[in-house]
């Protein structure tokens, strides 16, 4: 009988071993999307995303500002079943003015700040369409101003997210922040929302689509920012992504365009 039993328990492992192996791993990096995600990386595993070159222009009627970011990183750790800590650093800033009436030029280089925070994935299972979460964060200025915020900021974003079909999946990302003022000095009240449809073109490529909502209390001019992004995330290894999206304005008071490229992998 004990035989028996131990030849059973083999022959089961052994048909059981290559389902096990053929399991994916849980890898869902939140770029090259704006919004948020609820899906956190699986307990002892690392998550890096990071960009290779992030460029933004914002063209005003008195000054023209653009800003390069590199090595902007973002390591995602699992610490629970649904819980993961994150830490990310702007390694690298370069931020350059040109003042349209006396041609005069400012330009400022360095690294940016640093950023604490934890997701936690309050609901959805996989195969269920529905899904939701909360990420709170805080930021410590260790970068310089305008690369960094120049004070300490935090916040708490909540996204949420329903599969209509294998392919297409439709989200909203909430988000209310104490963001740094203009000045350096203090916090105001700063609020957004994000709206978002994801297509899988195949079982490696996804694209994205969305428009953005943002609403900024600063003491010294209160404005509300338009946004609209399209992204695209390849996959050429189920632990491994490029991606590249770009940003534009819709109103006057928005950046007028963003340019993005970096990816993620799962160690």
């Amino acid at each position: 009988m004990r035989m028996r039993t131990i030849i059973w328990t083999s022959v089961a492992l052994f048909i059981a071993g290559p389902a096990m192996a053929d399991e994916e791993p849980r890898f869902c990096p939140t770029r090259p999307s704006i919004g948020g995600s609820s899906c956190t990386t699986e307990p002892g595993q690392v998550h890096v995303e990071y960009s290779f070159l992030d460029w933004q222009r914002d063209d005003q009627a008195d000054q023209r500002n653009d800003r390069i970011v590199t090595a902007d990183l973002l390591t995602r750790v699992g610490i629970g079943k649904n819980t993961e800590l994150q830490l990310g650093w702007t390694g690298f800033g370069h931020d350059r003015t040109r003042d349209k009436t006396s041609g005069a030029i400012d330009t400022v280089n360095g690294t940016g700040d640093v950023t604490f925070a934890v997701r936690q994935h309050l609901a959805g299972e996989e195969g269920k369409p529905f899904s939701t979460g909360i990420q709170a964060f805080v930021t410590a200025p260790t970068g310089r101003n305008p690369v960094g915020a120049g004070t300490w900021t935090t916040g708490v974003i909540i996204p949420v997210q329903y599969d209509l079909t294998e392919k297409v999946a439709v989200s909203f990302t909430g988000e209310a922040d104490a963001a740094a003022n203009e000045s350096g000095d203090g916090r105001h009240l700063a609020y957004s929302g994000i709206a978002g449809l994801r297509y899988k073109l195949t079982d490696n490529i996804s694209t994205f689509a969305e428009l953005s909502l943002e609403r900024d209390d600063d003491p010294e001019k209160h404005e509300t920012f338009a946004l609209a992004a399209i992204s695209t995330a390849w996959r050429p290894i189920k632990t491994l992504q490029f991606d590249v999206s770009a940003v534009a304005g819709l109103n006057r008071a928005s950046p007028d365009i963003r340019l993005v490229t970096g990816g993620a992998v799962l160690f």
